[in-house]
């Protein structure tokens, strides 16, 4: 009887196995069918090495990239290749984070009831969110220096503009020397970057102590340009006069911001930065963005002042800060960016993703008071004729020179844009970034129709 009783034991525990088994294979079928399908060794949809079906298009219908039996077949357009394929990718995969490389999957067709089956051989057609002549004004801009342009839709979650330089031309054949890393044509600074931010990492400073500082009105600095902590300086550059809070960030000034962070402390600073999304991987339709990476000591005041200003060991990407500053725009909900543009009704409502609230409805209101004081005390409305633009400069030292940072949104029912421009060893933030972020958002706004 007990031998009964244990092969009858033994024979459940192998049955549960086997449906455990086999609910595992069929999650993964669901999960991964797709990916298993575009393997590279799969004849029936590459030729050559390279995928034999589908096609790429902006969000206005220009085609970026077809492929068929006789190869992949870019735009005519020189500069449009160059401007798009860190979006696009080459067929070689040098770009991981490249459409072609990405959703090789929805290129030919895959579905789960009938795999790669297509009677035509044309694979399928995608549509992204950008809008490729936006890419181009922005690679102009950028051509001759490294850097990154990124634009997208607050509300939404649309990316209309994805731009990395250094670049290349991905119809003609690649040489791979000096070519990694982070200076690499094929990484993504975008994407995959993580840069010191400057001062735009005041806009999280600044969150923070709105959030647990109660006595904010009466903050006061006065700033002479090289602010003495102890035996330490901290410097500006030039001197401010007596600043209040919403001076002391219009001027960005590294003296009270210093105080500030001082005064807010390591643990706040700490959960405001984790709160607003800048330490975690920004997931774009499966690519998943760098995380950025912050240290703030509470055994070091004048460590946690640099850190609070921007510098120390403050390492940001930027396409985190944009979902950053868009939450600001956002009453402080924040929308999760994506680079498909969905053909159904239900994915392609007003509304995105969202991502939770990032900051308080009062918290977002004061920063975005602030960063449009910032516009017409520093930077000038009349540089930026028609556009309600919100914003703040940053100007990184990185020990091999000065990166020029612009981030911030324009308050726009029609156009809800909020952007990040990263020059490296750009200078001056505003002086460089700032045109490059004025003219890419009034290109996207002449190409776009409010109605899209």
């Amino acid at each position: 009887m007990r031998k009964v009783e244990r092969r009858a034991t033994i024979c459940l525990l192998l049955a549960a196995v086997l449906f455990l088994g086999i609910a595992l294979f069929v999650w993964r079928f669901v999960t991964q069918g797709k990916t298993w399908a575009s393997f590279y060794g799969n004849q029936q949809i590459y030729t050559d090495g390279n995928l034999n079906r589908g096609t790429i298009y902006d969000r206005h219908g220009t085609k970026l990239l077809s492929c068929d039996k006789d190869g992949a077949h870019y735009s005519d357009d020189y500069e449009l290749r160059r401007a798009t394929v860190h979006v696009v990718g080459d067929t070689s995969g040098n770009v991981a984070t490249g459409a072609i490389n990405m959703w090789s999957g929805d290129l030919i067709g895959y579905d789960l009831l009938n795999g790669t089956y297509d009677t035509s051989s044309n694979g399928k057609e995608i549509k992204l969110t950008i809008d490729a002549e936006a890419n181009r004004t922005a690679y102009e801009h950028l051509s001759g220096k490294t850097g990154t342009v990124g634009v997208y839709n607050y509300k939404t979650g649309e990316i209309l503009c994805m731009v990395s330089t250094p670049t290349f031309d991905p119809a003609e054949k690649q040489s791979d020397s000096d070519n990694s890393g982070e200076d690499s044509k094929y990484f993504n600074n975008f994407l995959q970057g993580a840069m010191t931010p400057g001062s735009t990492f005041k806009l999280v400073t600044a969150a923070a102590a709105i959030d647990s500082l109660s006595d904010l009105d009466s903050f006061s600095f006065t700033c002479d340009g090289t602010n003495k902590y102890g035996s330490d300086k901290i410097t500006c550059t030039s001197a401010h006069g007596t600043v209040n809070f919403k001076q002391a960030l219009a001027v960005s000034c590294n003296g009270a911001f210093g105080k500030l962070a001082r005064q807010v402390g390591a643990t706040n600073l700490a959960t405001t930065t984790k709160k607003v999304g800048l330490t975690e991987s920004v997931d774009v339709d499966g690519i998943k963005t760098r995380a950025g990476s912050f240290t703030f000591p509470d055994d070091n005041a004048v460590n946690l002042s640099w850190a609070g200003i921007g510098q120390y060991e403050d390492q940001v990407n930027p396409c985190a800060m944009m979902v950053y500053v868009g939450s600001i725009a956002n009453g402080g909900e924040a929308i999760q960016p994506k680079l498909m543009k969905s053909s159904s009704f239900l994915s392609s409502s007003s509304s995105g993703k969202s991502l939770g609230n990032y900051l308080d409805q009062s918290t977002a209101d004061e920063l975005k008071s602030m960063m449009k004081n910032n516009v017409k005390v520093t930077y000038g409305e009349s540089n930026f004729y028609g556009l309600d633009i919100y914003a703040k400069s940053g100007t990184a030292e990185t020990g091999k020179g000065e990166d020029a940072w612009f981030v911030g949104f324009i308050d726009n029912d029609d156009y809800p844009l909020a952007f990040v421009v990263w020059v490296k060893n750009g200078g001056t933030g505003y002086a460089t970034a700032g045109p490059i972020a004025n003219d890419v958002l009034n290109k996207i706004i002449s190409d776009n129709d409010a109605s899209e």
